[in-house]
């Protein structure tokens, strides 16, 4: 009786240890995330921001120039301004650092994603990724090309064509309607570089005695900006080349060395118009070096900060929103000076 008494305690035993074993295990596999390798759920991690507070992810095309350091700093400093939580990546001039930061920005739960497009095709799969989300998307500065134009709720920046058309109507009044042109162009398939060639082209094609000689990507900084004006200057066409048209700034600068390298004087020798407007430019035409330069206004964080409130508070915006901007030449420089902020 004994010992039958202890066999059937034995097993008892064995079946509650099993049983304790089972439950562990089936807890254990609860508290386990799940291998998104494997094909299950793959939940974006929550939000830790204070109740209230908007989170904005932005992606930031790098720091190439001037005139893009000061976009990043006006949007730093009005995010910093309003309380509103800025989630920066700077995408050091590559579309899929963007393309990550973006799918990051979803994983995150930001309230609005914003981001400055380094090119403009090759967004749509993301984008549509962001729409399923149900994060508004802000475009500023550049524009995209896709065929479905609610992947973005507004495009905030400038009108690219209409500042080339500007920058070919100052050459053709300061040179009488004859030119020979070097271009520097900005980085190929990026939405300023295409416009701002489509607007300056535009208004010459009426003048037939301007002519673009010469023309290649700078990639909008100044050290591509020199290397390209170097090679221009020492090609065949290179001593006819009276007029620089450059798509920024920056890469007028950087061409301004190759000239008077080459035993030219920039501003003088080789006209010189270029676009963004920033104080380096206004520098060189108070020295007589730069001719003339189309404003584009990179101060736009006020304007963006507007639409993500606007769009908190569930107000529509508008689809394009222009900013204002103007045209300064070398007797304006002095004076329009000490006032930008930029």
């Amino acid at each position: 009786m004994l010992s039958d008494l202890l066999t059937r305690r034995t097993v008892l035993a064995a079946f509650c240890m099993a049983g304790l074993s089972l439950a562990a295990c089936e807890k254990k596999a609860e508290d386990t995330p799940a291998d998104p390798k494997a094909g299950a759920t793959n939940k974006p991690a929550p939000s830790d921001k204070p109740a209230g507070t908007l989170r904005v992810g932005f992606s930031q095309i790098g720091a190439e120039s001037d005139w893009r350091r000061a976009n990043t700093e006006s949007i730093k400093g009005e995010a910093e301004k309003r309380g509103i939580e800025l989630v920066f990546a700077d995408a050091q001039q590559k579309q899929e650092n963007q393309i990550k930061a973006i799918r990051s920005f979803i994983q995150q739960k930001v309230d609005v994603i914003a981001f400055s497009p380094v090119v403009e095709t090759g967004w749509e799969p993301v984008l549509k990724e962001v729409k399923e989300s149900g994060i508004p998307v802000i475009l500023t500065d550049r524009a995209v090309d896709v065929s479905d134009q609610s992947l973005f709720v507004t495009f905030i920046g400038a009108d690219f064509v209409e500042e080339g058309r500007r920058a070919a109507n100052w050459v053709v009044k300061s040179t009488g309607g004859k030119a020979m042109v070097a271009e520097l162009q900005g980085t190929p398939g990026s939405a300023p570089a295409i416009d701002r060639k489509k607007g300056f082209e535009e208004v010459i094609k009426a003048h037939p005695d301007i002519k673009i000689i010469k023309s290649q990507s700078g990639e909008f900084t100044r050290a591509k900006g020199k290397e390209v004006m170097e090679t221009f200057l020492k090609s065949s066409e290179g001593s006819q080349i009276n007029v620089l048209y450059a798509h920024n700034d920056d890469m007028a600068l950087g061409a301004i060395q190759a000239i008077e390298e080459a035993g030219k004087k920039p501003g003088v020798d080789i006209t010189i118009v270029s676009i963004d407007g920033v104080r380096a430019a206004f520098e060189a035409m108070v020295a007589g070096k730069l001719n003339c330069t189309v404003e584009c206004n990179p101060l736009l964080g006020p304007q963006l900060f507007d639409a993500v409130e606007a769009l908190s508070a569930k107000k529509s915006i508008e689809k394009r929103i222009v900013t204002k901007e103007g045209v300064f030449e070398q007797a304006q420089a002095a004076e329009a000076i000490k006032t930008r902020q930029y």
